[in-house]
């Protein structure tokens, strides 16, 4: 029941998307020039919402747009309505839908969709990771072999940007080239081995919270950048957390954290 209100709440908000791709949109700022909203951010995740209260009205949601739902139960749906708004407000088509379900701090549930590609990603904690019905698993690969994309965004912190300036240099070196979207088609395309694995300096839960399982259940790793454990915290301050991360095959990522630790 649970999966089958997730792959709707997906496809639902993944529609709505199509039907306004490419559309004039009203957007507006957030908390900084690299975060915007649109209309279509606010009707997907209502679209959401309103799809998983029809059969668990009493489970606790965590949404980009709404903030967070305490309902008091052990369950907590995290929603990414529509990842890549930069994207879409600009009509490119590098965006989706995350949703990730927990039991208390544990993703038990994920999925992610791609509505120009009708791409769904699935994942069930324990039973894999599946990509339009087919379970993957994420394959080695060596730096020198594979794109490799690279996500930042405005911010204040100096050291943070000197950071993220040095691992991109490392990567220009060291990768076969840099690609990137900013957004969840960077973390599909390395789980379908199109990208060899993903850095991105600026995320939050919503982000996030989905992936984490579909990489772990398909063998890979996603985990924090900075090396501190990935704990993911369900409450009002998880909205304004910020998760530098990496992701791929799980030997390259150690790897990778191993050298970039040395820079």
């Amino acid at each position: 029941m649970m999966k089958t209100i997730l792959i709707e709440a997906l496809k639902s908000a993944g529609r709505i998307q199509s039907e306004r791709f490419n559309t004039s949109l009203y957007v507006s700022r957030k908390e900084s020039i690299s975060s915007i909203v649109t209309e279509v951010d606010i009707s997907s995740e209502k679209e959401i919402i309103e799809t998983i209260r029809k059969s668990f009205s009493g489970h606790n949601l965590l949404g980009e747009e709404s903030g967070f739902i305490n309902n008091g139960s052990d369950y907590t749906w995290v929603i990414d309505p529509l990842d890549g708004t930069s994207n879409y407000a600009a009509g490119i088509p590098w965006y989706g839908v995350l949703i990730a379900v927990f039991d208390r701090q544990i993703p038990i549930m994920a999925g992610a969709y791609l509505p120009v590609e009708d791409i769904l990603c699935l994942a069930e904690k324990g039973r894999g990771t599946y990509i339009n019905g087919h379970k993957i698993s994420i394959q080695p690969v060596n730096l020198s072999d594979a794109l490799f994309a690279f996500s930042t965004d405005f911010t204040h912190d100096e050291d943070l940007l000197e950071k993220g300036i040095v691992l991109y240099k490392y990567l220009m070196k060291n990768a076969r080239n840099i690609r990137t979207t900013n957004s969840l088609v960077d973390l599909i395309y390395v789980l379908e081995g199109k990208f060899g694995g993903c850095i991105n300096l600026f995320t939050k839960i919503w982000d996030i919270a989905a992936p984490y399982l579909l990489f772990k259940e398909a063998g890979g790793l996603l985990t924090r950048l900075d090396r501190n454990q990935l704990v993911f915290e369900l409450s009002e301050r998880a909205v304004n957390t910020n998760y530098p991360i990496i992701a791929g095959p799980e030997l390259l990522v150690k790897s990778l954290l191993d050298r970039l630790q040395a820079l």
